[in-house]
């Protein structure tokens, strides 16, 4: 059974960083698509960044040159650095990871940037 659990998030004020984890369990994410999606209230769910397995990474322009996703095979973790925290930041955080053609979501970490 594939399952994606998220850590890291937490309250932070703005111009501070944090870093998300997203443990999978189930298969090797090795070069598998992952990414990070996030839901502010009363908004749509969002693609914050993707590493496509093909090699391909993207960031949603609000966050680049702030945000980073890696990822840590041997620990079967995916990443998300986030510096330069902002207010609009603010909303719920979710891994997702794409396996034998099915989506496989977490159950998200809230992410507060206060000003």
């Amino acid at each position: 059974e594939v399952q994606l659990v998220e850590s890291g998030g937490g309250m932070v004020q703005a111009g501070g960083s944090l870093r998300l984890s997203c443990a999978v369990a189930g298969y090797a994410v090795g070069d598998e698509a992952v990414g990070w999606f996030r839901q502010a209230p009363g908004k749509a769910r969002e693609a914050v960044s993707c590493a496509t397995s093909d090699g391909s990474i993207y960031y949603a322009d609000s966050v680049k040159g702030r945000f980073t996703i890696s990822r840590d095979n041997a620990k079967n973790t995916v990443y998300l650095q986030m510096n330069s925290l902002k207010p609009e930041d603010t909303a719920v955080y979710y891994c997702k990871a794409e396996y034998f053609s099915r989506d496989y979501w977490g159950q998200g970490t809230q992410v507060t940037v206060s000003s």
